[in-house]
């Protein structure tokens, strides 16, 4: 039986566990950072917070910002592109649930998230994604209210227009990913060129330990001539598994028992396909068709 203080850690941990992976971009860190956090817990004298909740999620986000200061500098000689580690995710409780979660949790809201500096993101998100007050959020960095409004300020410039909010009907999703398949299956580009916007942007991750591009592919005859040249000749033998990935449709795609790639995509809000994110790096790839995450 769970002593009462590890119960109210466990409710906590999704809470944790989204925050943590939406600072860091990677869910193995963010369960390491939210592991760290209860251990503190464990060793803490409880009797002396009078706010548990609070006292979590400041330890989690300092614990979260040291870990991203650090990331960033190793990501310096990253080889090729940057993506998130995408994560499996459940599909929301409502239809009003899932959209929340795909909006604040996609890849391309989470390289948006890349733009800002570490403090920036965590006060960003427990301000705007998690709507925590100022005050709570001020205590979490450990700044004063003041300084963290100019936090929240200068990462809303940053982000700009791009702020969490494209979202499509889920039919809408499975049309688009539907396309992009069939484009690669058949290497006629046709019905995804008439879905899919000018600027579009393609990304694909491969770390240095998988074949994939080292540069994002911009626009629109670019990205229909790899996907109709290169992936077409290169994947047409896979095997595509839908899946929900960051809280949008995406892909698992195999070859053989082996999970060799996932797909996400990216729309606006009339739904026209913007980014399209390719994940080959192994290491990203390893906890993908097994489990999903619960995270808030």
């Amino acid at each position: 039986m769970q002593q009462p203080e590890t119960t109210m850690f466990e409710d906590r941990r999704p809470f944790l566990t989204g925050l943590a992976y939406r600072i860091l971009g990677s869910l193995a860190e963010a369960e390491d950072a939210v592991q760290d956090t209860y251990l503190k817990w464990q060793a803490c004298e409880r009797g002396t917070i009078s706010n548990p909740a609070g006292w979590l999620t400041a330890v989690c986000t300092r614990r979260c910002i040291d870990m991203l200061r650090s990331a960033r500098r190793s990501r310096v000689d990253y080889v090729g592109a940057w993506l998130p580690e995408p994560i499996q995710t459940m599909t929301g409780d409502t239809p009003e649930g899932a959209a929340e979660l795909s909006s604040t949790l996609s890849l391309a809201f989470m390289l948006v998230l890349e733009r800002l500096a570490p403090k920036e993101r965590a006060a960003y998100l427990l301000r705007e994604i998690f709507d925590q007050p100022y005050e709570d959020v001020a205590a979490a960095l450990d700044v004063t209210e003041a300084a963290c409004r100019k936090l929240v300020s200068r990462a809303r410039g940053r982000i700009g227009r791009e702020e969490p909010g494209a979202v499509v009907p889920r039919k809408r999703q499975d049309e688009l990913l539907a396309a992009f398949q069939a484009a690669i299956a058949t290497g006629s580009t046709v019905q995804l060129a008439a879905l899919m916007r000018e600027d579009i942007e393609l990304r694909a991750d491969g770390g240095g330990k998988a074949l994939a591009l080292l540069h994002p592919l911009l626009g629109k005859a670019n990205v229909l001539g790899f996907v109709g040249g290169t992936l077409n000749r290169s994947w047409s033998g896979y095997r595509w598994q839908r899946v929900d990935i960051n809280g949008t449709r995406g892909a698992l795609v195999f070859d053989g028992p082996n999970i060799v790639a996932s797909v996400g995509l990216a729309w606006d809000a009339q739904g026209e396909l913007i980014g399209i994110y390719i994940m080959r790096n192994p290491d990203k790839l390893a906890r993908l068709g097994d489990t999903e995450s619960k995270i808030q």
